[in-house]
């Protein structure tokens, strides 16, 4: 008789998730054509999740005390709206855990986060060539938005 797999489980990062989650983000910036600095990481992240000043909501997904994914968001505020929302930083999935429904269940997840705190939307972006991931979002209910994203650096974040 064979066994059914573990199921996938989706929870609220803990500081004991942090040398794994540094590595999902660091997987998710190769992905995305990106540098990230992992000493940078584990110094800086965990006030931003854990601390007084903690302002990032962070979940991940594992099975069997395995991490395979995590998605990341902070509460925006819309000028326009005069409303607040949640910004999804992050949604990142290790490939070998993609096509099974749990990035599905993860963004469930963080519109539950959303509905929770009386926030009326999310929003979140990927890159233009990210065609997947577009597709993705879209069959989840989302549209893509017509703007285009703009960056200037202010101080220095070291990279790798």
């Amino acid at each position: 008789m064979t066994s059914s797999p573990v199921p996938y489980e989706i929870r609220t990062a803990v500081p004991n998730d942090l040398p794994r989650l540094i590595d999902l983000i660091a997987d998710h910036a190769d992905f995305e054509r990106q540098k990230v600095n992992r000493a940078h990481l584990a110094e800086n992240l965990p006030r931003y999740l854990f601390g007084a000043d903690a302002r990032l909501s962070v979940m991940v997904a594992g099975r069997g005390g395995k991490l395979v994914g995590y998605g990341a968001a902070s509460i925006e505020f819309s000028t326009w709206k005069a409303a607040c929302f949640l910004h999804l930083d992050c949604l990142y999935l290790a490939p070998q855990s993609r096509g099974a429904g749990l990035g599905a269940r993860m963004l469930a997840a963080f519109e539950n986060l959303a509905r929770q705190q009386n926030l009326g939307w999310m929003e979140w972006q990927t890159p233009d060539w990210n065609i997947d991931a577009a597709r993705f979002y879209e069959r989840n209910g989302a549209r893509a938005l017509p703007k285009l994203r703009f960056a200037k650096t202010l101080s220095h974040i070291p990279s790798r």
